[in-house]
């Protein structure tokens, strides 16, 4: 019969985990906080990991630290790659803790050891100069088939060491976690879905759920190749000196007629198709409503957040003297207006969260208005916690106008941010798990059991 301890092994064996490709560190930077040395430390033995840290966990100087170690380790460049105005708030964090990187607009201007690119460049880089590469902000993958998603998977195929870092890999949506593991090279999309997930047919969307039978074995393979954490608390360390000072969310109305949308009965009904109605038939009493919190508190930095144009126009006629920052513009021009804000303890900036949601750091600011909101969870999630994350110090204000029967998006809004904390909560299970595991070694499942052939056959 077999021993226990044999079969527990035999299960162990079974496990679908990664095998490292990394490195031990010679040495770590003592600017790092035990928890982010411990992360570091994982991500390099890992090789090929992802950092799914919060905002202001210190994710630049975790992704610097790596890097520095990678260029050390192999004598080559790493790659990393931001969001727009990205690079130089980046390039400015490693001057601070004395790490050496260069910011690069092209091939011709990369230099020995860490370079930094907005995403906007990369078909002017050559990948294959490059031993590590980092994403920053690395959700930009969630797009299933998106080109940029292919172009950086198919870009960085061959790349030995690559890491992958953002704070919502997959806000509300578990499978979008394949697009990382696809990118990193641990798991091709296809596969994850058909070991982990079923497609769920009494849905109309007929959407993408993990087996029940697979929920634990589905986390505990993250945990073999990835960090989530929330505060430190989530990676067995304290939360001192990491506490996040009162979000006041406020709500106000914009009063005006409203005419059904086409094929909508009333006016309170609410699709993706009929919030563009609303929006634009009262984008003016919600200019009105956001120009005058922005002049009750002249003083204030503020961010306003628009999802088009003609919202941005309406703003810019009522709030003079405004930063407006919109995809029409030049990429250096953009990068310019996003850090004259950030320059200023005063200034007021009118942008859309697809454009300055992700990866700055603004906890200069503690005022931010939404001249209105989307189904997105990520949006406005990325969106609130530019100026709502550790290092802020004061109590962040966040407006939000709202027009008769846009109360639905924020129940809609609520129900993801629900599924994203419960993501959150079964990751840091797995971790806690799998640190408990940490002095085993992760083999791969070999069956080298021999059978015996009945005497009838």
């Amino acid at each position: 019969m077999t021993d226990q301890s044999d079969y527990r092994r035999f299960l162990a064996g079974k496990a679908i985990r990664i095998e490292p490709v990394g490195f031990d560190p010679d040495r770590l930077s003592e600017h790092l906080f035990p928890f982010q040395r411990d992360v570091v430390a994982f991500l390099l033995r890992t090789g090929r990991a992802a950092a799914f840290l919060d905002t202001g966990l210190g994710k630049t100087l975790i992704q610097l630290e790596w890097a520095r170690a990678v260029v050390e380790r192999t004598g080559s460049n790493v790659l990393v790659l931001t969001p727009l105005a990205v690079a130089r708030q980046t390039a400015r964090e490693a001057a601070k803790f004395g790490i050496e990187a260069n910011v690069a607009r092209d091939q011709a201007s990369i230099r020995p050891g860490i370079n930094i690119a907005n995403y906007e460049r990369l078909h002017l880089l050559d990948a294959a100069s490059f031993a590590g590469v980092v994403l920053d902000e690395s959700s930009i993958l969630k797009s299933f088939a998106g080109k940029t998603r292919q172009a950086l998977c198919e870009t960085f195929a061959r790349t030995p060491y690559r890491l992958a870092c953002t704070a919502t890999p997959a806000p509300n949506d578990h499978t979008e976690v394949g697009n990382h593991a696809d990118f990193l090279g641990v798991m091709a999309m296809r596969e994850m879905l058909s070991r982990f997930f079923i497609n769920d047919t009494s849905t109309a969307s007929q959407e993408w759920r993990l087996k029940r039978h697979a929920e634990t074995a589905f986390w505990d393979w993250m945990a073999s190749w990835a960090r989530m954490a929330e505060k430190p608390s989530d990676l067995n360390y304290d939360d001192a000196g990491f506490d996040l000072p009162p979000l006041n969310i406020c709500r106000h109305a914009a009063v005006g007629n409203i005419r059904p949308a086409d094929g909508m009965l009333f006016a309170g009904e609410m699709s993706a198709t009929a919030l563009h109605d609303v929006k634009r038939q009262t984008i003016n009493a919600r200019a009105d409503v956001v120009a005058g919190l922005v002049t009750a508190e002249p003083d204030q930095a503020w961010v306003i957040w628009c999802d088009t144009d003609y919202e941005a126009n309406a703003l810019g006629k009522r709030i003079p003297g405004a930063i407006d920052v919109r995809g029409s513009l030049s990429a250096d021009a953009k990068e310019a207006r996003l850090a004259e804000f950030a320059a200023s303890a005063s200034a007021k900036i009118i942008t859309k969260p697809s454009l300055a949601g992700f990866g700055l750091n603004w906890q200069h600011c503690a005022r931010m208005a939404f001249v209105g909101r989307g189904f997105s969870y990520e949006a406005w999630y990325q969106a609130v916690r530019r100026c709502w994350r550790f290092g802020q110090t004061r109590p962040v204000d966040v407006h939000i106008v709202v027009a008769e029967g846009e109360d639905q998006i924020g129940r809609v809004i609520d129900r993801k941010a629900d599924d994203h904390a419960a993501m959150k909560r079964a990751m840091t299970q797995a971790m806690r798990r799998a640190m408990g595991r940490s002095a085993e070694r992760m083999v791969a499942y070999e069956a080298n059991h021999e059978g015996r052939i009945p005497a009838w056959l």
